[in-house]
């Protein structure tokens, strides 16, 4: 049954192939090693943005050399996943991880202060990561994310599969709650996390429709390619 409900998660996102995944207690994750990776680093960076922002919602994107940072972070894992794909050189699903979980750190930097700008009724327009000391703590978070989910997650089991599978929704239902909020009945409408419910419901309904249409594109694609 496990087994089941995670190929239907991440058919209509990912490939699949075993040999590009990773499994815990015998269980294939949902997605191959590099989507897992930037899953996880993607909430396990907006995680800790929230963490250090402690309240203040602020709505700016970070310092330009944490920009720059992101930047070389999303260009190592195309440069990963594109010249292995053209057959230049092989990869290892180590380096898929490595390289996604970076680029899921990166790509949190600009959906942040997005949501914050967006939910927060009482948000500020001072720069995340703006002291040294947060940037600082955000960048050495990333080895310290890509170990924890490279050898000691794995000792989980199906806790693991069933933590990628809820980074997934957490990721798309964040992503969708960009778009929600741009409905006049939620923007910049919060105070507390609870005023976010209703719209955190909604853009985790959305991402289930999501995702149910992925898997209905992917099979319908399957099925043209065997027909021709």
């Amino acid at each position: 049954m496990l087994d089941v409900a995670m190929k239907w998660l991440g058919f209509g996102l990912c490939h699949q192939l075993p040999e590009r995944s990773l499994f815990a207690a015998g269980h294939q994750l949902p997605v191959c090693a590099r989507d897992t990776g930037l899953y996880l680093g993607f909430m396990a960076s907006l995680a800790l943005i929230a963490l250090l922002e402690r309240g203040r919602r602020r709505s700016e994107m970070p310092p330009a050399w944490v920009a720059a940072i992101g930047f070389l972070l999303l260009a190592a894992m195309a440069w990963d996943g594109i010249t292995s794909y053209a057959g230049l050189r092989e990869t290892t699903n180590l380096l898929r991880m490595a390289t996604g979980i970076g680029a899921g750190f990166a790509l949190a930097l600009v959906v942040a202060p997005i949501l914050n700008a967006q939910l927060w009724r009482g948000g500020s327009t001072g720069r995340i990561l703006a002291a040294p000391w947060e940037a600082l703590l955000w960048v050495l978070s990333i080895p310290a994310t890509f170990a924890l989910a490279w050898w000691i997650l794995p000792a989980l089991g199906t806790g693991y599969v069933l933590l990628a599978a809820a980074c997934i929704l957490a990721t798309f239902t964040c992503v969708n709650l960009v778009i929600v909020a741009l409905v006049p009945r939620f923007e910049r409408g919060a105070d507390r996390l609870r005023d976010l419910v209703p719209a955190i419901l909604i853009a985790l309904a959305v991402t289930l429709v999501e995702l149910a249409l992925a898997d209905v594109v992917r099979l319908a694609l399957l099925r043209l390619v065997a027909r021709g």
